[in-house]
């Protein structure tokens, strides 16, 4: 009876589907366990073997905790809407919809031949209008809704227009624009619909304004600052912009010390809780206003260090701060609007990365210390952000390096205020134990005593006061793309009016093309039936558009991280059509107990879905304010690339080995190529491509050898291996237990597709243990104490393992036990029917083929996992080596009750002593009681 794999997982793969048996129930008398993915966008390329890596640890602890007698769920869906997808369309004139249909059945293909424990009934798709009508909600919800800083939470915006309507808008203490203006109780019923709504607009969380955007003008679209890598987009390498536009925006600042304080109850990885800690950037200090030389305006600063402000040498603005334009003079005009304009081609994440670089121009014009009066010159700087803070600083560079370099590389008069700081030496490492020099009422002060007296000053002088700022910005939430949620909104004078919920989805719409339009507009522009009738309340043919009862739709969609923000949620509930998730499944799942995802999320989707849930949470949807209790970061399986070598200047490949002094270009080869010996097939690279046909390879031996590199495995990389030949060729079970055997969950690690024939030769073993003459045969007999012993102990290890999620030694701890119960020619049911669980999680198809000859009907899913018993541990006996004059001869197993007089009366009267010693009598015997016996001559 052999171990037909192909034959064992097609035929179980089929039962869980036909039978559901991964199908989880909101109601049970059972405990709950929430184990999520994140969940993958389903490209083109399909899987290769690097994505499963996560997939497969949280199915092993899924399907373990089925066995502890856990309620599981274990959900999979799709993040559909995407950038990929459209580009595909651009180019094809394939409607997104198809490919995405296309590439989702490749995917659930491709995870089924696995064998995930996946709840699929409960499977959602982010482009899904079933799904996305749930997002269209929760934006309509965040619309109606503003930031209470008094209560410290978001309530209705009804409850805000009581307040206005009674006492105006003087005590609110909310989170809201920069710029409001105060009025009253009666100015605000005097107001007209259109200015209430203006006015409203600046307090709600989701809000439209104009706002600093990474624009890519041959995507047609804005990206997020994680889309765009090195200065270009990660999707083409295209040129990337900054510029102003209209676009909604989430007001995600509002939650800002809430997102930090929610970190110290999440059991998450500290890195990632310290990128968003760095991401949130809470900082203390004031908010100090400049008057300007000749205008009326004034240059707002935000400053941790106000006690430094007798140290400002000069000021800088952000290029694109909205001041730079009217303040310039007319000899620095030309200069100025240059630097604006090359500024603009630099993202923000290369202005801040880049720490060496120092430019700047100066307007002309000058700032007046609220202080002293003397005048301050303003430059402008790429060195500051104008989304960050307020787009300006003041310019110590006695107490800043940064502020210091640009001084002096443009020769601006340094003043410095710290006693005992050679500033000409840039000796800035202890500022906060120097003492304020040079004004009147800091002279002498430490750092703290000078803050709180600084702040002081300002406040009484009226022109600051002391300020809490957050280094995170309100969210970006329009994209200038297709393929994305089509936002609930209709435009009505130009504002913003939400569509009730009864009408939802509002469904994306056919277009014929997938770019911007040739005036400028988002794709959705092109669409011929994107109006809403007020009156049918349904979509309409723009041609009826009359600005009284139709009107025209957004045209912008929601940004790819809308879909990922909520979707664990929807999962306990995905066929509800009523409610975005009922009170009696939330109240039952509660949170995910265990999320399994990348940390290349951790300021992007980690953070944007624990302030959608902190939002609902404060609604009275949701039942707790943090979604996931435990995360896990997996790291990456990197792949072996192979490199050929072209001559520059000439179709010419050299051999690894003859490159020498020559000049040449390493291009990536398929590694389908390369043999195990690193030889490249070399007709099959000449086929790959037409202009590789004519190519000349000069051979080292005959032969051409390749360069290898370890790098991140990557279809762009030609170097990913396809989790389907695998386990066409060694089964599902061994690719499951290779990937969890190379190395620790958590850390990067090479894939080396040979080493996965060990893990297939281990199931053929274990397979064998349950195999008598050829056929499947297990005895009923009692197991020995070592046959128990194997057994236990391999049950508290992988017990141990699966909690500490060190499932690599949990594989290295079977091996040792089918080894172990071989060599005994163990074939007793007591020990191999638990056995046969305890390997299910890891390598189901197999266990579950066991489980089934070993006389069961039902699942061995279903099955409790067995019981540690500390008692078959317990040591009875001991071999002692036994060693004449330190060199070991013998071994013998003796009680370890016995006495030492005991045990040297036994090992005195062996006979195998007798022959050591020759009748002759030692001179000590040397006994340690469970260790050694040394009997010396």
């Amino acid at each position: 009876m052999e171990y037909n794999f192909r034959e064992i997982e097609a035929n179980w793969q089929k039962y869980w589907a036909d039978n559901q048996t991964f199908k989880a129930t909101n109601k049970s008398d059972k405990p709950k366990f929430y184990v999520l993915d994140m969940f993958p966008y389903p490209s083109g390329a399909g899987l290769h073997v690097g994505h499963p890596l996560g997939y497969i640890a949280s199915d092993i602890y899924a399907r373990y905790k089925r066995h502890k007698g856990y309620n599981v769920l274990h959900p999979q869906g799709y993040d559909s809407f995407g950038l990929p997808a459209e580009q595909y369309a651009i180019q094809t004139g394939q409607h997104p919809a198809i490919t995405t249909e296309a590439n989702i059945a490749t995917y659930r293909k491709q995870l089924d031949k696995i064998g995930f424990s996946f709840d699929w009934s409960r499977e959602v798709r982010t482009s899904d209008p079933t799904y996305y009508k749930w997002t269209q909600w929760i934006f309509i919800q965040l619309f109606n809704s503003w930031y209470n800083k008094t209560s410290d939470k978001a309530e209705d915006i009804s409850t805000l227009i009581s307040i206005f309507e009674v006492e105006g808008n003087a005590a609110v203490k909310a989170a809201c624009d920069d710029e409001i203006t105060i009025f009253s109780a009666d100015d605000w019923k005097n107001y007209s619909e259109e200015e209430k709504q203006h006015i409203l607009l600046k307090y709600r969380l989701t809000f439209l304004s104009e706002t600093e955007v990474n624009w890519c003008p041959a995507l047609g679209t804005v990206l997020a600052n994680d889309e765009i890598v090195n200065g270009v987009s990660e999707r083409g390498g295209h040129t990337v912009v900054r510029k102003k536009m209209m676009q909604w925006s989430m007001r995600i600042t509002a939650y800002a010390q809430r997102l930090l304080d929610g970190l110290a109850k999440i059991d998450w990885p500290q890195p990632l809780k310290d990128s968003q800690t760095y991401w949130i950037g809470r900082s203390e200090g004031a908010m100090v206003s400049f008057n300007i030389d000749g205008f009326e305006d004034k240059i707002d600063v935000f400053t941790t260090r106000p006690d430094t402000i007798f140290g400002v040498s000069f000021m800088t603005l952000a290029p694109e701060h909205e001041l730079v334009t009217k303040i310039t003079t007319t000899e620095q005009k030309e200069a100025v609007e240059a630097y604006v304009k090359a500024t603009a081609k630099r993202s923000e994440l290369e202005r801040m990365a880049d720490v060496k670089t120092i430019s700047g121009v100066f307007t002309g014009a000058y700032a007046l210390h609220p202080f002293t009066g003397e005048k301050v010159q303003i430059w402008i700087g790429d060195y500051v952000l104008a989304g960050y803070g307020t787009g300006a600083v003041m310019a110590v560079p006695c107490g800043d390096d940064r502020d210091y370099a640009f001084a002096k590389h443009f020769g601006i008069e340094i003043i410095n205020i710290f006693e005992d700081v050679d500033i000409s030496e840039e000796a800035f490492t202890d500022k906060e134990n120097s003492v304020i020099a040079n004004s009147d009422f800091l002279n002498g002060l430490p750092y703290k005593k000078a803050m709180k007296t600084i702040i002081y000053e300002i406040e009484k002088r009226g022109f600051g006061y002391g300020k809490i700022n957050y280094r995170l910005r309100d969210a970006v939430f329009s994209r200038q793309r297709y393929w994305g949620e089509p936002f609930p909104v209709y435009y009505k004078n130009g504002l913003p009016q939400m569509i009730d919920k009864q009408y939802l989805p509002i469904v994306l719409p056919e277009v014929e093309k997938y770019l911007p339009t040739e005036d400028g507009k988002p794709p959705l522009g092109n669409a011929t039936t994107w109006a809403w009738d007020t009156v049918k309340n349904a979509v309409v043919s723009n041609e009826l558009i009359n600005n009284e009862t139709v009107f025209p739709l957004e045209l912008n969609t929601m940004p790819g991280w809308a879909g990922s923000s909520s979707y664990f949620n929807r999962y306990m509930d995905p066929e509800n059509t009523e409610e975005f998730v009922s009170k009696e499944a939330v109240e039952y799942w509660q949170d995910v107990d265990l999320y399994i995802g990348g940390s290349e999320h951790a300021t992007g989707h980690l953070l944007y879905s624990r302030f959608w849930q902190k939002f609902l949470f404060d609604k009275g949807i949701l039942p707790v304010d943090e979604y996931a209790k435990k995360l896990i970061n997996q790291g990456m399986i990197t792949g072996t690339s192979a490199f050929v070598y072209r001559v520059e200047g000439e179709n010419k490949f050299v051999s690894k080995g003859l490159i020498g002094d020559l000049k040449v270009q390493p291009i990536h080869s398929d590694v389908s190529f390369v043999n195990a010996s690193d030889e490249l097939d070399i007709e099959a690279f000449k086929n790959w491509r037409e202009e590789y046909k004519d190519a000349e390879f000069v051979l080292e031996d005959g032969k051409y050898i390749v360069g290898r590199e370890v790098e991140k495995m990557s279809k762009s990389k030609y170097n990913v291996v396809n989790p389907d030949q695998i386990c066409e060729e060694y089964g599902a079970d061994s690719l499951r237990l290779f990937e969890m055997f190379l190395g620790p969950l958590e850390q990067s690690k090479p894939w080396k597709t040979s080493g996965i024939s060990g893990v297939y030769s281990f199931l053929k073993k274990l397979w064998k243990l349950y195999i008598v003459d050829g056929e499947f045969s297990v005895s009923d007999e009692n197991p020995t104490p070592e046959e128990l012993k194997t057994l236990h102990k391999t049950i508290k290890k992988v017990e141990e393992d699966i909690a500490n999620f060190s499932f690599n030694t949990s594989v290295s701890t079977f091996m040792i036990a089918v080894n172990e119960l071989t060599a005994l020619k163990c074939n007793k049911r007591a020990i191999l029917e638990p056995l046969a669980i305890i390997i299910e999680p890891y390598a189901p198809h197999i266990a579950e083929e066991l489980w089934k000859n070993l006389g069961h009907t039902t699942s061995i899913s279903t099955a409790d996992f067995p019981v540690f018993k500390p008692e078959y541990l317990v040591e009875n006996s001991k071999e002692y080596p036994v060693s004449f004059n330190g060199k070991m001869r013998f071994k013998i197993e003796l009680p370890l009750n016995l006495s030492i007089k005991e045990i040297e009366e036994i090992v005195m009267t062996h006979e195998k002593t007798q022959e050591q010693l020759q009748g002759k009598t030692p001179k000590k015997v040397i006994i340690v009681p469970g260790k050694i016996i040394n009997i010396v001559g």
